[in-house]
Formats: structure tokens, C-alpha cells, sequence
């Protein structure tokens, strides 16, 4: 068994060196390999997590080096729950971006750019969570940073190319600081194995050790967006496209999170920091929520709530207690799936409407009844209504700051109950201004402009472009025609010559949109204003038309009959999410026998080691 250890990573690796070889050709045969890749490597977790939780922690020393001068790769009941998450999530996310025609609906991109860079970043995730020494667990960061790089600029608009960047520089910062933390443990301690530095740090002067906790919390607090190290996720995971959104705010923050539960209970028992982590979670909780309460778009209140969210698991990493770091890897497994659920809705929203503002939206409960439901579990969920798996986590973590007791354990527990309520209040504001309510005066059924392959670019509006289909942006000219100038205005339109009608305006009355004003359908070039939606870009546009350029850069359609295999990813998600309340006595006891192998740190240390 322990054979099967580096399998999740070395599948989605060697499959990607396969499909680059391939090239952009023989698109169901690219599709079908990610596929049969990820529902194996799902297989490969859920019988490493049952081994593990049988048979204790499996290891394996790559090239049959012993450390700490071989690769460890180790598969504790920890790691193995996160794996069999992180991979069902990955498996319908890719389903889900294949029914959204993200993966499919460009001749080179999709087989040449996601599905390489999905599956790298697939194999970073296993990196990390098997990783069993502090260098490739920096492998598997860096593996994900690439990846993630890659996907978040994907389409290369210039909304995009900016979040992307700002990512990008924070994800460096916090790399090479987790490259100084590195050199300075092993420098100290002559070893980078987590088994063998679980033995020598024990002898390390009080003052050093506590400085490479602080280090280490603090590269992994930046990854898991900790306030308030996280100003930099609300305007990086909303612009990438849904499915990349949902995986990453679903699962990357998440790997953050796992790392800080690793090394505090495995390198730092005991450890001097639990206060500054409890101020940190509990600023986390309060902040984030508030962000969220404040927001008016449905991505940024998702976004801001999965800040708010990690205080839970941080609550539950800093009283280090049984109880509360059971309570933290049960709602690290509750979040993964709830928030990439509503992601996934989110994008299913923008799909059938073209926006996600939700001053925008209103009606979906009597339009799209089943995709209130499909909003409405996953945001209860996330609300810990009783008895979703929600309120399992919270109640445990809560539970054990009342048996903690202290100052700064009743503030968490006081901070984690006004948390949820505000939760709760966010969610029913979401539902009553997106799906209860009706839908808005001038709101339009058919959708509107979702972004263009030129988004954002200074000067869009002016130049008139006919290659761009300037038509279509609310100026009544037809697609082609010259400046204004010398061009006559139709009847009772007020803009002056050259200057364009303001995005999102309405047409003028009695001016209809020239025949050839927009490109046909199919045609994939944008028919928008190049500005994204919920920045003033709102023109109508016929269901099932083709709008403007998105996800790499091809022509998308807005429709009110949304693909199956989006809806049967997001309903597989969302039934994901309820089986954690079904199975919610098995996976409590799963998790309490998880907490107390870390908490022992024997049974760790003995499979790595040997004795």
C-alpha cells in the first residue's frame, strides 16, 4: 500500500507531459484522459485515507532514500481526508468547465493551457498535503503558484493580467520567506524532514524556535489569507473564470490552512503563539464578514466570507486542543466543498444572466427554481444552519473554546456566534436580492455583456473599432462605420459627435440597432463594450447569442437552459456538502482519531522514521 503514495502526484504530472505531447487535436480523447486522471487519482485518495485510518501513517522514501537526504512522502489520516476532498472537488470542477465550454470550444487553448495547468496545479495540491519535509512542501507551493498563475490570466485581459499579477508578486514575497524559514531550520537544525524535526527541535534555544513558528505562520498565513495578510484575495479570485474561481477559493486558501495544522501540532507542540493566532482569527472572523455585509457583487460576498471562514480553522489550529483541532479538519472538509459549491452557482448565475451584481439580478426563485436550490443548501451550509455539516464544525470548535476557557477563548466563541449570524444575514441577503425579490426595473431576461478579450483597455469606448464590434456597445452606429464625425445620428440621440453613449445606458427610443451591429453567432468575437460585468456593461443581447470573449479569449453564449453537465457538477457538489451531515457520526470520529494522531505525533514520527 504504501506504493500508492506518490501516485497523486506522479498521475497528474505524467498525464500532463502526455497531453502537451498530444498537442491541441483529438479534443474528447484530451477530455476523457483528464477525467479518467482525476476519478483515479480520487480512487488513489479514498484508499490512502482508508489504509491510513486502518493501518496508521504510510510513507515512502523516493529512490529508497532515508532521510534526510531522500524525497518523504507520508499519508496520515490527515493528509488522506484532504486528498479524497480536494479530489472529488477537482474532478467536478473539471466537469463543470467542460459542460460551461471552457475546455472545449477553442481549437488550441483548452487542450494546450487549462488542461495542462489544471492538472500541474492538481499535482501541487498532493504535493502538498503528502509532502513530509519543509522543501517539498515548498515544491508543492511553487507548483500550484505556476499553475495558478497560468489560470488566473488565462483569456490574458487586462482585468485579469492585473489580479493575476498581484498574486503572483504576493505569492514571491511569501515564497521567499518560506525559503530564509527553511535555511534557518535547517541551518539550526540540519534536517528539513518534518519527522526528524519533530525530535530536534525540542533542543533548539526557546528564542530561535519561536522565530521560525513566527516565520513559518506567516508564509502560511499570506497562503491561507489570514487577516491581515489577505487584501490581496477579493480582487484576485473574482476576475478568473468560475471554475477557476470555485477550485481556488474552494481548495487553495485550504492548503494554507492544512500547513498550519501540520507543522503547529508536528514542529510546535505547546507552541508561544496561540494568542497572536486566536487575535488573528478572530480579526479574520469579525473583518471578513463585514467586508462581505458591505459588498453588492455575489463573487466579492463569497470572497469576503472565505476570509471570514478560515478564523474558524485558525480558532481551532490556535487553542491546539483535541476538540478544537478536530472541530478545525472537520470544517476544513465542510468549506472546501460548500464554498466551491457557491462559486460554481455563482458561475452558473453569470452564465444564465451575465452578471453577477446583485442590484442587477432578482427573480431567479420563480425563473430558475433549481438553481435557487442548488444556491440556497450550500449558502445554509455555510451559514451552520442545524444540522448541516456547518453547524457540526462550528459547534465543535465553539464547544471547545467553552472547554479552553480564558479571555481570548470566550472572545472567539463570542466572535464565531455573531460570525455565523452575519453569515446567515449575508446569504438571506443574496437570496432575497437575487432570487426572492423581482427582477429589477430595466432588467433584461436575455443577459447581458459578460467581458471581452479587451477588458478594461483604456480607450475602448473612443476608438470605435470595428473589429471589436464597436456597434454593440450602445452607440447606435453600425459595426464598421467610421468616427462619428460626418456620420449622421439617428433621431433624438443626445451624445455629442465622437463622444460615446455611457456603458450600460439605454438605447435611445427609436434608434434600433442596425442589422450586422453585433458579430453573428458563433462568429466569437466580443459584442460588447469590453467591460465586465457589473462595471456597466448591460446591454441585452437574445438568449443563446453569443456575447463577448471570456474564458481564453473565445466567443461564450448566455442561456437560460444552462448545460447538464454544469448543473449535474454543481447538484454532485452540493450532494457532496450534504453527505458530511449524513455521515456526520462517522466523520467525527474519523476526525477525533485524526486530531489525536497529530496531537501524538508518535505514530508519525515512527512511520517516517521506523522507530
Amino acid at each position: 500500500m504504501n506504493a500508492l503514495v506518490p501516485l497523486p502526484v506522479l498521475l497528474p504530472l505524467c498525464v500532463t507531459g502526455l497531453k502537451l505531447a498530444i498537442g491541441p487535436r483529438l479534443h474528447r480523447l484530451q477530455r476523457f484522459i483528464s477525467i479518467a486522471v482525476l476519478g483515479a487519482v480520487l480512487v488513489l485518495s479514498v484508499l490512502l485515507m482508508v489504509a491510513a485510518d486502518r493501518h496508521g501513517p504510510l510513507s515512502v522514501h523516493l529512490g529508497d532514500f532515508a532521510p534526510p537526504v531522500g524525497i518523504t512522502l507520508v499519508a496520515d489520516r490527515l493528509a488522506g481526508l484532504m486528498l479524497t476532498v480536494s479530489s472529488a472537488v477537482t474532478l467536478l470542477v473539471l466537469v463543470y468547465s467542460l459542460g460551461q465550454g471552457m475546455a472545449d470550444r477553442d481549437d488550441q487553448a483548452p487542450v494546450g493551457v487549462f488542461h495542462p495547468a489544471y492538472l500541474i496545479l492538481v499535482a501541487g495540491v498532493s504535493c502538498t498535503f503528502l509532502a513530509g519535509d519543509l522543501v517539498n512542501l515548498y515544491v508543492g507551493f511553487e507548483i500550484m503558484l505556476v499553475a495558478s498563475f497560468v489560470l488566473l490570466t488565462i483569456g490574458g485581459t487586462a482585468t485579469r493580467i492585473r489580479a493575476g499579477s498581484t498574486y503572483v508578486i504576493i505569492s514571491l514575497f511569501s515564497s521567499v520567506l518560506f525559503l530564509v524559514a527553511i535555511a534557518m531550520t535547517y541551518a539550526v537544525a540540519g534536517t528539513v524532514n518534518l519527522a526528524q524535526l519533530a525530535q530536534r527541535l525540542q533542543e533548539v534555544p526557546l528564542g530561535v524556535r519561536t522565530l521560525l513558528e513566527a516565520m513559518l505562520l506567516t508564509v502560511f498565513a499570506i497562503k491561507a489569507a489570514v487577516f491581515p495578510l489577505a487584501a490581496w484575495l477579493p480582487d484576485s479570485y473574482p476576475t478568473a473564470p468560475a471554475p477557476v474561481t470555485a477550485v481556488f477559493a474552494g481548495l487553495l486558501t485550504k492548503v494554507g490552512v492544512y500547513s498550519m495544522l501540520r507543522t503547529q501540532t508536528l514542529l510546535f507542540p505547546g507552541h508561544r503563539l496561540g494568542d497572536l493566532l486566536m487575535l488573528a482569527a478572530l480579526a479574520s472572523m469579525v473583518v471578513g464578514i463585514l467586508g462581505a455585509v458591505a459588498q453588492t457583487d455575489l463573487k466579492r460576498v463569497l470572497s469576503f466570507t472565505l476570509i471570514s471562514h478560515i478564523g474558524y480553522m485558525v480558532f481551532g489550529i490556535a487553542l491546539a486542543g483535541h476538540g478544537s483541532i478536530s472541530g478545525a479538519i472537520v470544517y476544513v472538509a465542510h468549506h472546501i466543498t460548500v464554498q466551491t459549491t457557491l462559486f460554481l452557482v455563482a458561475g452558473l448565475i453569470e452564465r444564465r444572466d451575465g452578471t453577477t451584481e446583485l442590484t442587477r439580478l432578482g427573480g431567479l426563485a420563480r425563473a430558475a427554481p433549481l438553481l435557487a436550490v442548488l444556491f440556497f443548501v450550500p449558502a445554509m451550509n455555510l451559514a451552520g444552519i442545524p444540522p448541516l455539516s456547518g453547524f457540526i464544525g462550528k459547534l465543535g470548535l465553539m464547544r471547545a473554546g467553552i472547554d479552553a476557557g480564558g479571555a481570548w477563548a470566550w472572545a472567539l466563541v463570542a466572535g464565531s456566534a455573531a460570525t455565523s449570524l452575519l453569515t446567515l444575514y449575508v446569504m438571506a441577503k443574496v437570496w432575497n436580492l437575487a432570487f426572492w425579490r423581482d427582477a429589477p426595473p430595466g432588467a433584461e431576461e436575455e443577459g447581458v455583456v459578460l467581458e471581452s478579450a479587451e477588458d478594461d483597455e483604456p480607450g475602448d469606448d473612443e476608438e470605435g473599432n470595428d473589429e471589436e464590434g464597436g456597434g454593440a456597445t450602445g452607440s447606435p452606429e453600425p459595426t464598421g462605420s467610421p468616427e462619428p464625425t460626418g456620420s449622421p445620428e439617428p433621431t433624438g440621440s443626445p451624445e455629442p459627435t465622437g463622444s460615446p453613449e455611457p456603458t450600460g445606458s439605454p438605447e435611445p427610443t427609436g434608434s434600433p440597432e442596425p442589422t450586422g451591429s453585433s458579430e453573428p453567432t458563433g462568429s466569437g468575437r466580443a459584442a460588447g463594450s469590453g467591460k465586465a460585468a457589473g462595471s456597466g456593461s448591460d446591454l441585452p443581447v437574445p438568449a443563446g447569442a453569443v456575447v463577448a470573449a471570456g474564458f481564453l479569449g473565445q466567443s461564450i453564449t448566455t442561456t437560460k437552459r444552462l448545460p447538464w453537465p454544469m448543473l449535474a457538477a454543481t447538484g454532485a457538489a452540493v450532494a457532496l456538502g450534504l453527505s458530511y451531515t449524513v455521515l456526520g457520526g462517522p466523520l467525527t470520529t474519523f476526525t477525533q482519531a485524526a486530531a489525536t494522531e497529530l496531537l501524538a505525533r508518535t505514530p508519525y514520527i515512527e512511520a517516517v522514521l521506523g522507530r
